[in-house]
């Protein structure tokens, strides 16, 4: 799906009566973010525990503590950083993880772009707010 297609969804819902713009525009950062996350975190992480992957899954990963995922081999530096993951924290591993945490086993990805960012925060809260529901 091209951001020309989110945005074509994004008006169409738009003009349904019952759906408010505020749940239109935060369904379309979701949206997004899924993309995006496709592209730039699922060749290593799952978005679901039950979906294998290289790397830990990132379903519910916002509060939780950095290497805690259970039966995933962390690197020494993650497992004993006592980083919790924070949007804050996520972003700045998003954007330099071996700059924010030197030792660590993951290759460096530099997603730079705080609007990609964004999109792939919003995504991952949507996850962990499923969860809770």
């Amino acid at each position: 799906m091209t951001f020309r297609k989110i945005a074509l969804a994004t008006a169409a819902l738009a003009l349904m009566p019952s759906v408010q713009a505020s749940e239109v525009f935060e369904q379309a950062k979701i949206t997004a973010g899924e993309m995006l996350y496709k592209v730039e975190c699922r060749r290593c992480h799952a978005a679901d525990s039950s979906d294998p992957s290289y790397g830990p899954p990132l379903e519910n990963v916002i509060g939780r503590g950095a290497g805690a995922f259970p039966d995933y081999d962390y690197s020494e530096a993650l497992a004993t950083s006592g980083i919790v993951w924070t949007p804050a924290a996520l972003r700045a591993w998003m954007e330099d993880n071996t700059g924010f945490l030197p030792g660590t086993k993951m290759r460096h990805v530099g997603i730079e772009d705080r609007t990609v960012q964004d999109f792939i925060l919003t995504y991952l809260a949507s996850l962990s707010a499923a969860e809770k529901q």
